[in-house]
């Protein structure tokens, strides 16, 4: 019987893009993850970066590895989902780092769990909401100003596969991430004509150490069917997406979803 050999997964690298040298950005839930990976990535480009998350020791962790590779890093301690709390990440910023180029809205989360809709307990449908949808929101309003008034930048959002098919991820979480899109859209439609893009990236399976953790090599090896690429995504995939979208690489493209999922999304 012939088999399909196993392709092996290829290590992943962010280019460095030298445009981006000099700049600011903010990232949001960068203390792990995409979040991280994407901040260690800026750094690497020659960004200042302002990296939020809601765990201090997380944080605190990836600013020192933005730091040990001689990145200029600061931490800023915020749930994003508060108004309060991001006025005050706000404010903190401009006050370190003045109005950043770049907002990176990553933070996510909630309580949400995949089950029938008919079984979700509201409070979790508000949760899923609350950290993905409204905390961009939260993110972008608090942040724009400062951006318009220098009339230049970008902003870059997260989605999920799970919000562009359906994939198995949480009814509310899927829904806030869809939610996301359209508010990237909105965006794009607003900021255009005053020098500012937004785009959305919209991430399939990628092995952070959450999902390292929760998968076994089994299930790795199952989902592999999926995904036409023939391999589970890596934080470096997104990482190198992200810095793409914020470069003069793709100043001329902005309202745009960029599926970063091995071909499992096809739209």
């Amino acid at each position: 019987m012939n088999q399909t050999p196993e392709r092996p997964a290829p290590h992943a690298s962010v280019p460095v893009f030298a445009d981006l040298r000099g700049k600011t950005a903010l990232v949001t839930g960068g203390s792990r993850g995409l979040g991280a990976a994407t901040a260690l990535a800026l750094a690497r480009s020659g960004v200042r970066v302002a990296v939020n998350g809601r765990d201090r020791t997380a944080l605190a962790a990836s600013v020192g590895a933005l730091r040990e590779g001689g990145g200029e890093a600061e931490a800023f301690v915020a749930d994003c989902s508060e108004l309060s709390q991001v006025e005050a990440l706000r404010d903190a910023v401009l006050a370190r780092f003045g109005a950043p180029d770049f907002v990176l809205a990553f933070a996510g989360g909630g309580s949400g769990r995949p089950m029938p809709v008919h079984e979700i307990d509201e409070r979790d449908w508000r949760s899923s909401l609350d950290h993905n949808l409204t905390a961009t929101f939260l993110v972008a309003k608090c942040f724009l100003p400062g951006m318009l008034a220098r009339g230049s930048g970008a902003l870059l959002t997260m989605a999920s596969a799970g919000a562009r098919v359906v994939a198995g991820a949480p009814a509310g979480y899927a829904a806030a991430k869809a939610g996301v899109i359209a508010l990237t859209r909105q965006l794009a439609h607003e900021l255009g004509p005053r020098g500012l893009r937004a785009n959305c990236l919209s991430p399939s399976a990628v092995l952070t150490e959450r999902t390292r953790d929760h998968l076994s090599q089994e299930r790795q090896t199952q989902m592999l069917r999926a995904f036409p690429l023939g391999r589970l995504g890596e934080p470096a995939d997104v990482a190198a997406a992200s810095l793409f979208l914020l470069s003069d690489a793709s100043a001329w493209i902005t309202g745009q979803v960029l599926d970063v999922a091995g071909g499992r999304v096809m739209l």
